[in-house]
């Protein structure tokens, strides 16, 4: 299948994305990791995104299209993926139906989790990382097993700056006005399935799998 799973920072959508992955073998595809590939490997698109990371700017849209061009072309991504974190904008979601179509191809449907504003705050902020070897925590959902270290390297964990609340806030605001209008663009379509993002991980995979089975995912 082919998927894109919209929702806030926070709402767990590369989680369940990890977990989709690891039961039907779909890729997942987020446009964080295909950043920080080019940029590691020095490719033409990871050079020319690299220059708007180090100068404070936002990877124009054409550099990070490219790079899901070239994903969506890997013999991986033949039998489905699923899409975390892109497209962003109309504007990108338009782009993407064009690859698609150049291809043959449409996606089968674009997942919206939905989690209320106070939980996406408390998620976010309760997040602790490593430094040293990047293990993710949360103070109440995933504590590590001593206080303020990290279970797998023993370093001290810290709070990301886009994980303290002011941040957060600013985050969602940017949602708000950036990729909240692409719901409406995917109901249009009837291409668009609301998902509650509350409860624990297994509970929303749970009600994730029931959507997905009832498209005709084996």
């Amino acid at each position: 299948m082919r998927l894109v799973f919209l929702g806030a920072p926070g709402v767990g959508k590369g989680t369940q994305a990890d977990r989709v992955t690891a039961q039907f073998g779909w890729p997942k595809i987020s446009t964080g990791d295909l950043l920080r590939e080019a940029v590691k490997n020095q490719t033409a698109l990871g050079i020319e995104a690299k220059k708007s990371m180090d100068a404070g700017k936002l990877v124009p849209d054409a550099v990070v299209i490219g790079m899901v061009r070239d994903k969506l072309a890997d013999p991986s991504c033949q039998a489905g993926f699923v899409l975390d974190g892109f497209p962003r904008t109309v504007p990108q979601a338009e782009e993407l139906s064009a690859i698609l179509k150049d291809k043959g191809l449409k996606l089968d449907r674009v997942i919206n989790f939905r989690v209320s504003r106070t939980d996406v705050v408390k998620r976010l902020s309760g997040r602790r990382s490593c430094p040293k070897c990047q293990s993710v925590f949360h103070i109440d959902f995933a504590a590590p097993k001593v206080s303020g270290q990290c279970d797998r390297c023993g370093a001290a964990l810290v709070q990301r700056s886009d994980d303290k609340p002011e941040t957060i806030e600013a985050r969602l605001k940017v949602y708000d006005e950036q990729t909240a209008p692409l719901i409406a663009y995917y109901q249009a379509k009837n291409a668009l399935s609301d998902l509650d993002g509350s409860g624990d991980m297994g509970l929303v995979y749970g009600r994730l799998s029931t959507v997905l089975v009832g498209l005709g995912a084996k």
